[in-house]
This record gives structure tokens, sequence and C-alpha cells, in this order.
């Protein structure tokens, strides 16, 4: 099959820029499903006129949600929150929507679905947002059990929500907190890596019913990140090991302010490492060569070098 029009969920987001400018190249009409389409009218100059068109798709309305699935070849569903706030919790957005987009999709007559988790997503988790991704997970493959499901590590890049934080941070407080000592592992991957993941996903029937685990080429604790921020940016700071009962009482009072830089579940989190297990396929059986992060993140950690000096660009 021809996939000439995709739906994106999540679209104007920091992995949605990525895929949309990667299936505009290819010549795909897009429509990107967002809560306001004001926000992602930036990404209209990615492709020709009237290629990428955004559209109102409040995950919540089984109308809207129907609306941008009908007639679409290709459905991806990128969406998901990293804390819960009013009627935005991750039942509501990481399983029911995700079982409504599917539906919807399915309905609409889309031969293809994408459905984007995260590594470490298990109903065993004793985060919850570990086990919404994996019910969202069966939501969906119960629908459309031919759904290629993604599964990343912590996602790196300009705009990133990781990196950036901790980059940020260190520009105002002389110490980092390690919870739980640090020494959880990750396996950082790069934005440009998991859109072509996205993109084959999309167009090559062949990942059809897969579920694919997403990591970069090396492996750090998150001390080991931290340090690599501290390297790159020339700020050098104190780090502290914090006990995870500690870390959950100051969770506590950061989940008071309207966007926490940590909640009590992403200290339940930090209790398990985020790597590739090797139980599924990755970018690598997918032909992806992954990138590391010491290539990139010099063109964007530069801006918070000490001094506001910028040390190198390299292109993204």
């Amino acid at each position: 099959m021809t996939v000439q029009l995709v739906t994106i969920f999540g679209g104007s987001g920091f992995i949605g820029r990525q895929i949309v400018r990667e299936l505009a190249r290819l010549g795909c009409q897009i429509r990107v499903a967002v809560r306001d389409p004001h926000g992602a009218l930036p990404l209209k100059p990615c492709g020709d006129v009237g290629q990428i068109t955004p559209i109102q798709a409040n995950v919540a309305s089984e109308r809207q949600v129907k609306a941008a699935c009908e007639g679409a070849d290709a459905v991806i569903n990128l969406v998901g929150i990293l804390h819960e706030k009013g009627g935005r919790g991750f039942e509501a957005m990481h399983v029911q929507a995700a079982r409504r987009i599917a539906e919807a999709a399915k309905a609409g007559g889309a031969g293809r679905f994408v459905q984007m988790s995260a590594l470490g997503a298990s109903t065993e988790s004793p985060a919850r947002y570990a086990q919404s991704k994996a019910r969202g997970e069966a939501a969906v493959r119960e629908v459309v059990p031919d759904a290629v499901v993604l599964r990343p590590s912590v996602v790196f890049g300009p705009e990133d929500n990781f990196f950036n934080r901790f980059a940020q941070l260190m520009r105002f407080s002389p110490i980092m907190p390690l919870i739980g000592g640090g020494q959880q592992k990750f396996q950082p991957v790069y934005v440009g890596d998991v859109a072509d993941a996205l993109r084959m996903a999309t167009l090559e029937r062949a990942m059809a019913g897969e579920t694919y685990e997403l990591g970069g080429p090396n492996i750090y604790s998150f001390q080991e990140l931290l340090e690599l921020i501290m390297a790159e940016t020339d700020r050098h700071v104190g780090l502290v090991p914090l006990p995870f009962e500690l870390a959950r009482l100051q969770a506590a009072l950061l989940e008071l302010l309207p966007v926490p830089p940590l909640t009590r579940d992403q200290v339940e989190l930090l209790r398990a490492d985020n790597i590739c297990t090797g139980r599924h396929p990755g970018l690598r059986d997918l032909g992806i060569a992954p990138t590391a992060p010491e290539l990139i993140l010099p063109s964007y950690l530069d801006v918070y070098r000490k001094g506001g000096r910028f040390k190198r660009m390299r292109p993204v």
C-alpha cells in the first residue's frame, strides 16, 4: 500500500516536528492533529503549499479524533504526558486516548498504525507512567493487532526536555541531587534516529506487529549524564546523593508547581534502569546507526556555557 495521507496526533511536539519534516520531504500529505492548531502553524513551511494541515483534535473527543483519522492511510500516535494535571492523567492520555485513536484509525481505513510508547513500559513497574504506557500498547494492539510499537529511551536533541532542563538548572543551582545515588542507567537516543524509525514504521509493511526498543549506542549512569552536561557547558556543580524517600518528600512539594520539575511518580521511575533489554529489535535491526549524545550536544548546549560564550556549533 502506498502511504499518501498521514495523520499525526501530537505532531507539534518535540518528536512530532521531526517526523512531520521527514514525511513532508517524502511527499506525504500530513494532518497534524493537536488540541491547538495555531501552535502547529509553524510546521506548514516544512512542506509545499497545502501539504501540511494542522487540525483540531482533542483526544478526549471521539468526534474530533474520528474526523482526524478519516481517509488517512497511516496514523501515528505520539500523545504523551510526563506528569498528571487535572483531567490529563496517565490513564486518560496514555490508555483511553490510545484506544480511541486506534479505533478511529481502523474505522477510517488506515492501513498502518504506529504507537509511541516508552522504554520500561510494564504493568509490573512501580511507576504509574510506565504502567499506563504498557496498558496503552495493549489497548492499541487489541484494536489494531499489526500496529507498530516504538519504545524509546530518553530522547535528546535541540529543544529536548532532558539535557536542556538540567543544563538550565545548573545555571542557577550550585548542587544537583543524585536521586537514589545516581547510578540508574540510561541509553539516550537521538531524536533524528527516532524519527527515522517512525518513518520506516509508517511506510514499510515489514515492521507490522513488531515492538522496537530504541536506544543510543552508549549506556550512561544518571551521574555520568550530569557530568557530561557539566563538561559541555563548562559549569561545575556539586553532585549530592539523595535517598529515594527524601526525593519523594521533595517531589511531593514540587508537584504543587504548575510545571513540576520532579514528581513522586518520576522518582519511582528512577528505581529502574532505562536501557534496551535485547528482547525486542532496535535501531540497528532497522539499519539505523545510533547517534551518540557527544556528537549532538555541542550544537545546542553551548548556549548554557558559563559567561554566555559559544564554544562551537555543529549542524543537527
